[in-house]
């Protein structure tokens, strides 16, 4: 490891490296995935346990050659807060098992016809303002937790946001080698420590919990109207699952995309989400926290990645620790979302960049100009008893955009077209 030797993806490691290896993948991990269920409001050991076991899952179904961890996907935060304030989080599951079956099906479907229809649905002049709105529609919800909108303001919430938020910031600028890959981490315990001696948190329940607890499942409810809301991430989570596909294939060095295939891979990841619904747990997806980890230590191998998930399930079951994990105060969480719905949000602008978006072409500027206004304006589509809002609307008025501006391509009636 001295010499940063590259360990391939079938490659066995050494008991005596496959451990300290894999808790890195899974402190990799960690601060950003038990962030989701924060937010939903419930407890992250059941998805510290549907982690480890998408992860296996991943693995198993890609025949041990694409190496990936499953991790919380931020994705689905705005539609499923959307749903749990109407029908409660079982119904957000639902939704959940809909979008992890139909993207299986997308699977069968990319297997069969290939993925260049993507970008006819969703072109990067509109998908990355999608991506873009689902960070920047839960801007609010990181103020609200770190108590910063409330009436009268409590400067210990301000001290232990700032801390956190700065730790994070400066974090990710300045640490090194393996500090460098886990700088959420780092942040979250910053702002714990913070919260500690401005004396915040409550170590009660911690004191009562049990050593060891199965991890709190629960079952789906289905609602049309629920499901509709919820559906349009599909689109999304399959463009962010190609592209970090494309990276992780740029760090093995390998083509990912045909050997196991984008049809195995995005099958596995889907069918690890439709799984999670349906436990309980929040949607699972391949994480980029742990492809920075493989890019930085040379270290591609399954088993490490496998190693990481077997720990996370058995975190899973320590009640200690997930009910300690319970007790970080709002603030903190506050100050770690500030930063990372910011990221998505620049996620999204990095999309148009990588893509090359031409904004020469009347089409582009159209499609995401309306697609921003759109999400941030706060109006609604009604149909029947289905409500369109925010970044769902949004990505269903650029996929219409984006079919209307390909069949008037066909036509010969557009003024744009790019030379072939």
């Amino acid at each position: 490891m001295e010499n940063k030797r590259i360990i391939q993806v079938e490659e066995k490691v050494p008991f005596k490296l496959l451990v300290p290896l894999s808790i890195q993948h899974m402190f990799a991990m960690f601060g950003a995935s038990v962030l989701v269920p924060f937010v939903f409001g419930i407890n992250p050991a059941v998805v510290l346990f549907m982690n480890g076991v998408g992860t296996l899952l991943f693995i198993l179904i890609t025949k041990g050659r694409a190496p990936a961890y499953l991790g919380s996907s931020f994705a689905f935060l705005a539609p499923a807060g959307v749903v749990i304030a109407k029908w409660g989080y079982s119904y957000a599951l639902g939704g959940f098992v809909a979008v992890g079956f139909l993207g299986c099906i997308l699977a069968l479907i990319i297997y069969k016809f290939g993925s260049d229809w993507i970008d006819v649905v969703l072109p990067p002049a509109a998908m990355g303002p999608v991506v873009a709105l689902i960070g920047l529609e839960l801007a609010g919800n990181a103020a609200s937790n770190a108590g910063l909108l409330d009436e009268t303001i409590d400067p210990k919430n301000v001290i232990v946001f700032l801390v956190t938020l700065l730790t994070a910031v400066l974090g990710s600028v300045v640490f090194r080698k393996f500090l460098a890959v886990i700088p959420i981490l780092i942040a979250i315990i910053a702002g714990y420590a913070a919260a500690l001696i401005c004396g915040i948190v409550d170590f009660s329940k911690v004191m009562a919990a049990p050593l060891f607890s199965l991890p709190n499942f629960s079952l789906p409810s289905f609602k049309w109207e629920a499901i509709v809301i919820v559906l349009p991430v599909l689109l999304v989570i399959a463009s962010e699952h190609i592209g970090h596909q494309i990276v992780t294939s740029k760090i093995v060095g390998r083509d990912l995309l045909k050997d196991p295939g984008l049809h195995r891979s995005l099958f596995a990841d889907n069918f690890s989400t439709m799984i999670s619904g349906l436990i309980g747990s929040v949607p699972t997806t391949t994480y980029g926290e742990n492809i920075g980890v493989m890019a930085m230590t040379k270290v591609y191998s399954v088993y490490v990645i496998g190693g990481a998930a077997v720990l996370s399930i058995i975190c899973s079951f320590i009640g200690k620790m997930t009910t300690l994990i319970n007790t970080i105060p709002g603030p903190v969480i506050g100050g770690i979302s500030f930063l990372l719905y910011g990221m998505i949000g620049t996620s999204g602008i990095r999309i148009l960049v990588d893509s090359k978006v031409d904004y020469g072409r009347s089409r582009n500027m159209a499609m995401t100009s309306v697609i921003f206004v759109v999400g941030l304006s706060g109006i609604n589509v009604q149909f029947g008893s289905i409500q369109l809002t925010g970044m769902v609307l949004a990505c269903v008025v650029g996929m219409i955009m984006g079919l209307t501006f390909y069949v008037l391509d066909k036509l010969k009636l557009t003024n744009d077209r790019e030379e072939a």
